[in-house]
């Protein structure tokens, strides 16, 4: 098994006023030749919105897009859909970008912030027609058990929303005390792992809040939860 462990601080950081990102890979003005991607997964960046503010309208290409809201509202509109769409947590939202979109995001609410991770993975085919997914995921549907939230359009996996990549996005929640097997698609896919927020241990690890670490070369691995803690998966093809 081989890994990479990136501490939460060893993150880029931006500070833009309306917004604070943390970027775990190369992106805008955090540029770093030795960390550009993992396998597919090009990007992970983890957003606080002020209230009000947000991205106005803007392209992408070709780009499989992942948002997963952790607090408060935020609103997507794109050139599919005229109107502004709620997207809260508990839900998550997928956007195949193929030929080209257009989209804006923003933060619905006037009072709180709104935090987020956004996952960008790069695609298995290129230049397909952009498509929109969005979907509720149960939280206690995740509860000491793995609860699969995005998977390859070509799987047959039933309740995932889907994307054009031989992925898979998933999250734990662990009780203290806790042992999960996590067990990998195949020797030539890795997972990406980052502890959204308690304690675990990993190969030997200790993972705290916003700590992740990469795994490839393995077949599985096991996590302990040394205290109640949220896990987020993004397993990707490492042939990148």
């Amino acid at each position: 098994m081989k890994t990479t462990f990136h501490k939460a601080e060893s993150r880029g950081f931006a500070n833009h006023g309306w917004l604070q990102a943390n970027h775990s890979f190369s992106f805008a003005n955090y540029y770093n030749p030795e960390n550009m991607n993992f396998g597919a997964l090009r990007v992970l960046n983890d957003d606080v919105i002020a209230p009000k503010m947000g991205f106005g309208t803007h392209p992408h290409n070709n780009m499989e897009i992942i948002t997963i809201p952790l607090k408060g509202v935020l609103k997507h509109r794109d050139n599919m859909h005229d109107e502004w769409q709620p997207v809260l947590p508990g839900e998550v939202q997928v956007m195949s970008a193929g030929t080209g979109v257009q989209h804006s995001e923003i933060n619905g609410s006037i009072v709180e912030h709104l935090s987020l991770f956004q996952i960008w993975i790069m695609p298995n085919k290129q230049n397909v027609a952009p498509r929109y997914g969005q979907k509720t995921f149960d939280v206690n549907d995740r509860i000491n058990k793995l609860q699969t939230l995005v998977t390859s359009i070509d799987d047959d996996h039933e309740g995932s929303l889907k994307i054009h990549q031989d992925a898979k996005i998933s999250r734990i929640d662990l009780e203290n005390g806790q042992n999960f097997q996590y067990n990998l698609m195949s020797i030539k896919h890795g997972v990406y792992l980052m502890n959204i927020h308690g304690r675990i241990s990993i190969d030997n690890k200790t993972l705290n809040t916003r700590d992740a670490i990469g795994i490839w070369d393995a077949s599985s691995f096991e996590i302990s939860s040394e205290e109640d803690s949220s896990v987020l998966f993004i397993e990707v093809p490492m042939n990148f």
